[in-house]
């Protein structure tokens, strides 16, 4: 179940997610529609996810993931069809909110959820191995996408992409989850002896918790979004910046490998604070640092391996506290805010250039944006 979780997410981010921003100039160009339209409707279908995963959150918990993400896979395959078949910006518009509900079923959150109740005490083992496996999701299906375009229209290759993901996720996830549901293991974190979880939900551990993983999202993900321009405002050309860029991605799955021992050695808390600390440090040197190139490539993969080791506390941020009873449920009020920060991200830094007068300026507040996540984090553990 962990391999084809593996195999399926690589592939939902593949479609769903990095085949846009290679497919958008192509967008543009053929149908004439603005750039900011475009990308409105993509961000419109993360806002719908992050909406979506709080009732599918329920049902993760009370049903297991097999009939939950299998719904998602065949959701997903008229929705990429109609983003490829859409003759009208409405049409377009709608096809992607159709898509948000399928991303709701079939990304990180329900492969979180079912890993932490299958694998139990071991859930960090199995959750890096699915991140560091699906983190190849963008360097297979971003240059796969790039070739389909270079031969195809872009609506000719969403196709080929919703038949990709018609033939591989809806039979794995079909026929892949068949386990047992088991039931949560008995005890967890400091607060596991909360069984209700509208009461873990109105906490105030869970009401901090939220605002600093949604904060550290936005500051991870506007990063990621807005390093090349930034680098290359340093001096550094397109083609520097962008291996910079996947540098980075090397820096995600190095801090993805260390998570195990860092959970030996800290606490909830220090860990929570010191993760979104190294966040915050390292968008500020990106922001600080004038050069040179290998200078700012360092910093570039310090800043991805904090983004890597953070997917993982997002990922435990449940399960280390309140154990995994309502997993499901929680991590699904606790990331809608993360998802609509995500879908903030790919605008939010071309924005504030413009106000602020460069992007030094918005690594700078990127960065005091993760220092204050740092902050809450220190009041969302709860007591014993």
């Amino acid at each position: 179940m962990l391999a084809v979780l593996c195999g399926t997410e690589i592939v939902s981010w593949g479609v769903l997610y990095y085949a846009f921003p290679v497919l958008a100039p192509a967008m543009v160009a053929e149908t004439g529609w603005s750039v900011g339209t475009v990308t409105a409707a993509f961000s419109l279908g993360l806002t719908v996810a992050a909406l979506a995963g709080i009732p599918v959150g329920r049902w993760l918990d009370r049903f297991g993931p097999r009939r939950v993400m299998t719904a998602g896979s065949v959701i997903a395959v008229p929705a990429v069809v109609g983003i490829a078949t859409a003759p009208t910006v409405g049409w377009f518009f709608v096809a992607w909110t159709v898509a948000g509900l399928a991303m709701a079923g079939v990304l990180y959150p329900p492969a979180f959820a079912a890993l932490t109740r299958w694998w139990g005490p071991r859930r960090v083992t199995a959750l890096t191995a699915l991140t560091l496996l699906a983190g190849l999701a963008s360097t297979i299906f971003a240059p796969v996408t790039a070739a389909l375009v270079a031969h195809l229209s872009w609506r000719q290759s969403y196709l080929v992409l919703a038949a990709v993901l018609a033939v591989v996720t809806v039979p794995a996830h079909l026929f892949g989850l068949r386990g047992p549901w088991p039931a949560p293991e008995p005890s967890g974190g400091p607060g596991a002896h909360d069984r209700a979880p509208n009461a873990v939900a109105r906490s105030r551990p869970f009401l901090l918790l939220v605002p600093a993983i949604a904060l550290g999202t936005f500051a991870a993900f506007a990063v990621v979004v807005n390093q090349v321009p930034l680098l290359i405002e340093r001096g550094l050309s397109t083609t520097e910046a962008a291996w910079a860029l996947g540098l980075g991605g090397l820096g995600q799955m190095m801090g993805r490998l260390g998570y195990t021992t860092l959970t030996g050695r800290t606490g909830v808390r220090a860990r929570s604070v010191l993760v979104l600390g190294a966040l915050a440090a390292a968008t500020g040197l990106l922001a600080l640092l004038p050069g040179p190139a290998v200078v700012l490539v360092a910093a570039a993969m310090l800043a991805g391996a904090a983004r890597g080791v953070f997917t993982l506390l997002q990922a435990t941020a449940v399960s280390d506290r309140w154990g995994a009873s309502h997993y499901g449920r929680l991590n699904g009020l606790l990331l809608a805010p993360a998802m609509v920060a995500t879908a903030l991200g790919p605008w939010a830094g071309a924005a504030l250039s413009e106000v602020l007068g460069g992007y030094p300026a918005v690594f700078v507040l990127l960065a005091g944006v993760a220092a204050v996540a740092a902050l809450l984090a220190t009041g969302t553990v709860p007591r014993r």
